[in-house]
């Protein structure tokens, strides 16, 4: 194959990047586009462990490791480490955006086919559907206020879609199924 070939493949390649609040359903939708629709997929917090995390994968290290690196400025090299993750070719739904410099560095690295699905979901919601990782609201809402999240809400408007995700999983399904046909 050929470069040219080779990089009208890459060019060609649908990245839908999915973020969203601890709890939202990311996870869901990045696994569902992965297992209806043969998308690689790859999390955000699976490349910062590899590269950074040297204790379990607990969401409260990896937490304190994702500042470490935001608040450093090591974005754009986890951004880098990701994007090099990504087989050439492949559909790739990317889980767990949380910053404008993940958007913009997959924005310019896959243009004119990355697409932002922001998941929505009411706190309370997230809260319940959590309940069996966080032992109390207090933790949770910790979690949810940690620097590392900040940025998240800045995403939104900057989305090809926002899902409110309050309903089941085969009702947000559907509303994801119904944005991929949009692409």
């Amino acid at each position: 194959m050929s470069n040219r070939d080779s990089q009208e493949l890459q060019d060609k390649r649908l990245v839908v990047g999915v973020t969203g609040h601890i709890g939202a359903g990311k996870t869901s939708v990045a696994k569902h586009l992965a297992i209806a629709h043969g998308f690689y997929y790859i999390r955000y917090s699976q490349v910062l462990s590899e590269w950074r995390a040297k204790e379990p994968d607990s969401k409260k290290h990896l937490q304190a490791v994702g500042w470490e690196v935001m608040g450093g400025g090591m974005q754009v090299e986890l951004n880098t480490r990701l994007i090099a993750q990504i087989p050439c070719g492949s559909n790739c739904a990317v889980d767990g955006l949380r910053h404008p410099i993940d958007l913009e560095t997959l924005t310019k690295s896959f243009a004119p086919h990355f697409f932002l699905f922001y998941i929505d979901c009411p706190q309370e919601t997230r809260w319940r559907r959590l309940q069996s990782r966080y032992r109390e609201l207090a933790d949770f809402s910790r979690a949810d206020v940690h620097p590392v999240e900040q940025q998240i809400d800045a995403l939104r408007s900057k989305a090809f879609g926002v899902v409110t995700n309050d309903g089941s999983l085969q009702d947000l399904f559907s509303e994801i199924d119904s944005l991929l046909g949009q692409l």
